[in-house]
């Protein structure tokens, strides 16, 4: 499965849940705590998105925007309706 994710680093807290803008497909709300700063969002993202998930970590891979806010994943093992659960879930 593909997903188009936002992130947004240098969050107070990391989480993961909520739609970015009204776009079809839909793109997923990534806040990670770590800055953009060699790597480190990237690889807090995909934790995070692995434990939102429930899945490891090495099952999601970062296949475009590595140098942007929005990026597109390959999710290995993904239960759909927890995708659309967490798109569903709006944490302010």
């Amino acid at each position: 499965m593909r997903l188009t994710v936002r992130v947004q680093p240098g969050a107070r807290e990391t989480v993961v849940g909520g739609r970015y803008g009204s776009e079809d497909p839909p793109v997923l709300v990534v806040r990670v705590s770590e800055r953009a700063v060699d790597g480190r969002a990237n690889r807090a993202c995909v934790a995070a998105l692995a434990a939102a998930l429930g899945i490891r970590a090495r099952e999601i891979k970062i296949v475009a925007g590595a140098a942007s806010r929005t990026k597109l994943v390959e999710v290995a093992g993904a239960d759909p309706c927890r995708v659309a659960g967490l798109l569903l879930n709006r944490r302010e």
